[in-house]
């Protein structure tokens, strides 16, 4: 593919959100930036919240997971159903009763200022992480189908790349990104849609073949019953049910979105919707890599493999198929749909990182608006180089699939967020609070620890995604041990 077609691709893709963020940022305000007036549609949050949650891992990493994992990343979304469940039933509620604008306030209210403090802070920590290993990867594809062949260094690909999205998100905030993301959302189920069809008809498959070829496949098997096995199913599942909760539910990106709805009835509704259609959107994404890897051994096409293990490297799959062996047009589709869904996610991390460094701790709200404008804007752009440093650390470090690296760092991140919300959702215990950033920093080491020693330990047993929930319930008893039984009430005579 020429690069000059691929750059032409990207300059026509962002002058369109360009355009759409020069139409949605008038008059854009700390209020429109942060939540957008909580006047936006529950269907355009449901929509634009698809291209968010998914990113560029799952259009690469998850169909190029297959051939070694099978479907066994369906029962992380069988998981999603029961997480976005309680995000609904329990954590909406509270966030909508609260009038929250940063979620992480609730820990204030429930435990203190440093509680609050803390829990912020591991968000900031996470989602720069989260976001800066998604778009490593989009990086990574347009290092490989452009600007390898023209000389440019992968520090200028990653830069030029956050540098276009702080170009559209910077004054418009969330108003801005409802529409960029349900714009790139279309974009990216268009994409993924073509690319099944196009690969079918190389096959010579119709629907009801492709159906029975991807069905019949051994890539295709979900349940998987050894406990010791990382794809054990109810391992996975509990995995999935978690990494929702925190992922989404204690997530200031994801639930910004929601929060934007005009009512808690709108919320729920979308997150209703949404969720039917994440789970969808996965099968379609898994089906796809089978698809994949029975064309590759159709065509006779040798597959990237890691020198040092022999093991196909799955993130590379489709970015080499596609580019490579897939017509022009499947190509310039494959482009496009990688750039919508990255960048669907990447605006909106952004956005949301830009949020909870100023509400939670600049305590924005209490300078003029124009003030405000000032400070917001310089966040975003420290977010955005923050960013760029990540992914080059990220680049001279990895060696593994992206979603893995992805979850791992979420159980290590996101544990003590969801120790500090369970603790306060589930007791009423008050905390001796300026001890809490000790317990949450110390319980990620803690679970580290058991992680790597865990074969020696436990006979052999090895701690897939569900390391999260061993650090949330270190995180929980750790709190638990610097808290004080609930003073009883006082009755009153007369």
């Amino acid at each position: 593919m020429s690069p000059t077609l691929v750059l032409s691709l990207i300059a026509g893709y962002f002058t369109v959100l360009i355009i759409i963020a020069l139409l949605t940022s008038r008059k854009a305000t700390s209020e429109s930036f942060f939540i957008a007036n909580r006047n936006a549609p529950w269907y355009m949050v449901a929509f634009a919240m698809i291209g968010t949650s998914l990113s560029g891992v799952t259009f690469i990493s998850v169909p190029g997971m297959v051939m070694g994992q099978s479907w066994s990343y369906m029962a992380v979304v069988f998981g999603y159903i029961i997480g976005y469940l309680v995000i609904g039933t329990v954590l909406m509620p509270l966030y909508y009763r609260l009038q929250l604008v940063s979620i992480y306030t609730y820990l204030e209210q429930r435990f203190g200022f440093w509680s609050y403090k803390t829990g912020a802070f591991f968000f900031l920590l996470s989602r720069a992480i989260g976001a800066a290993f998604r778009l490593f990867l989009v990086a990574g594809v347009l290092q490989f189908a452009v600007f390898d062949a023209m000389g440019v260094p992968f520090a200028v690909t990653v830069s030029v790349s956050i540098l276009l999205i702080y170009l559209y998100t910077f004054r418009g905030g969330l108003k801005t990104i409802l529409w960029t993301d349900a714009f790139q959302t279309l974009a990216m189920l268009t994409c993924v849609g073509v690319s099944i069809y196009l690969i079918s008809s190389e096959l010579n498959l119709g629907f009801k073949q492709m159906v029975q070829t991807v069905r019949d496949s051994e890539m295709s098997r979900i349940y998987f019953s050894d406990l010791k096995d990382d794809k054990y199913f109810w391992k996975q599942f509990a995995s999935g049910a978690f990494i929702t909760i925190v992922m989404t539910g204690l997530d200031q990106d994801l639930m910004q979105k929601n929060l934007s709805c005009r009512n808690l009835q709108e919320a729920q509704k979308n997150m209703f919707w949404f969720t039917i259609s994440i789970v969808l959107v996965n099968v379609f994404f898994l089906s796809l890599g089978v698809l994949l890897y029975k064309f590759a051994a159709a065509k006779g096409i040798q597959l990237p493999t890691n020198p040092a293990t022999g093991k196909i490297i799955g993130d590379n799959v489709f970015p080499l198929l596609a580019t490579e062996h897939f017509t022009l047009f499947a190509g310039v589709v494959f482009i496009l749909g990688i750039i919508a869904v990255t960048y669907a996610s990447a605006d909106s991390a952004l956005t949301a990182l830009t949020t909870s460094f100023c509400v939670d701790f600049l305590d924005i709200k209490r300078y003029p608006e124009q003030q405000q404008a000032r400070y917001r804007k310089l966040t975003h752009f420290v977010f955005s180089v923050i960013l760029i440093v990540i992914i080059l650390i990220f680049k001279a470090i990895n060696d593994q699939s992206v979603i893995t690296a992805v979850f791992k760092a979420a159980g290590y991140t996101y544990g003590p967020l969801l120790g500090l919300y369970s603790f306060g959702l589930f007791t009423r215990r008050p905390l001796n609070d300026k001890l809490v950033p000790y317990i949450c920093l110390a319980c990620p080491i803690l679970t580290f620890i058991i992680n790597a020693n865990s074969k020696a330990w436990f006979g052999g047993y090895e701690f897939g995604f569900e390391i999260l929930i061993v650090n949330g319930l270190m995180t929980f008893l750790g709190l638990l041990a610097i808290s004080r039984p609930t003073a009883p009430a006082v009755n009153s005579v007369g």
